[in-house]
């Protein structure tokens, strides 16, 4: 197979983003058909990790063991022609292991000593985190930085990591006994919180019957590094009509116990969404629609995303969590009770 190209940057008409919308919903069918001979099933969370990606974002992925979170991460990896690592976070896990450290070598003929930086595994494409919440807070700290800025500084040096640069991480739902949960600054530099569920009975026998054997799947590169730089900067070129950001914007401001809000969301949320969902809304809808061979992103694409975006942002009260009320049943109460409606405007 050979691997898709974008038009040259250097010349973007509206032509050239057509053609381009075109080619990234020819490779996404590709992606997901090269993906589909090492996963069975997962379609849904093929499409956030790959949306997330798109976005110049990372997510955070919710499972209990043993349902392919490592295995659909690094085989994304491969289908994306990008660089992979995994870390394992544990208890005794130190920043300088994910950042990597300054090490005093000395030079043989001059008999000076220098410091060199060894790079540690955040300097890659596609990194995961494998169950992020078990390691303490300083690490979680570090990995912060490296999200949101896209650099580690060790000492007084800062250093650049490579581009493009995603971090997909994984928490497993049981055994939260120490355990050190993620605080809601970092949970909020994930544009997505993606829970993966236990496949279907199907899937399940066809999961068994290609590890049972001696089945391996064969895989060919679709994008390459530049092909998603250029298609990041693509998502943001999406049009989307004012009633689409007013439609987000209430959206999130809905989850807001205040005055305004529904009176379920003050019974039940102690803290809403802030700003930052109403921009991740925005930008999983453009990903989304032209990943699905759209030219513009519409109220369902912010719909579609929501769930993803919202369910980590939402603080339950008391009231709620002792009544077993998840974030996502508010957040599909809030949809539902917010029609996707045209003439809907901001306040």
């Amino acid at each position: 197979m050979t691997t898709a190209t974008a038009p040259d940057r250097k010349q973007e008409r509206p032509e050239d983003d057509i053609e381009t919308v075109k080619v990234l919903n020819s490779a996404y069918q590709s992606m997901v058909d090269q993906l589909g001979h090492a996963i069975v099933g997962q379609a849904d969370v093929i499409e956030q990790v790959l949306i997330a990606i798109f976005c110049r974002g990372h997510a955070l992925l919710v499972g209990v063991p043993g349902l392919a979170k490592t295995l659909l991460v690094s085989t994304i990896a491969r289908v994306l022609d990008l660089n992979f690592k995994r870390v394992q976070f544990t208890p005794d896990l130190m920043p300088a292991d994910i950042t990597g450290t300054e090490v005093l070598e000395e030079d043989r003929t001059t008999g000076k000593r220098i410091f060199r930086f060894v790079h540690g595994p955040l300097f890659t494409n596609m990194l995961l985190a494998d169950e992020i919440n078990r390691t303490p807070p300083k690490t979680q700290a570090a990995l912060l930085e490296a999200m949101q800025e896209r650099q580690v500084t060790v000492g007084d040096a800062t250093h650049k990591l490579p581009d493009p640069f995603f971090v997909l991480a994984t928490q497993n739902p049981i055994e939260q006994e120490g355990t050190y949960p993620l605080p809601e600054a970092q949970l909020d530099r994930f544009i997505f919180m993606i829970k993966v569920g236990y496949p279907s009975a199907a899937e399940e026998i066809e999961i068994a019957k290609r590890v049972a054997s001696t089945y391996e799947a064969q895989l060919s590169p679709v994008l390459t590094g530049a092909n998603i730089l250029h298609l990041q900067q693509m998502v943001r070129r999406v049009p989307a009509a004012d009633h689409v950001f007013a439609y987000a914007g209430n959206l999130v401001r809905a989850t807001r116990p205040d005055a305004a809000a529904p009176d379920f969301i003050r019974e039940l949320v102690h803290w809403g969404a802030g700003p930052r969902a109403t921009i991740n809304l925005m930008m999983a809808a453009k990903a989304s629609a032209i990943l699905h061979g759209r030219y513009h992103a519409t109220t369902e694409d912010v719909r579609r995303v929501a769930l993803a975006v919202l369910r980590h942002r939402l603080v339950p009260t008391f009231n709620a969590e002792a009544a077993g009320i998840t974030t996502d049943q508010i957040v599909t109460r809030l949809l539902e009770s917010l029609p996707a409606v045209a003439e809907q405007r901001l306040t």
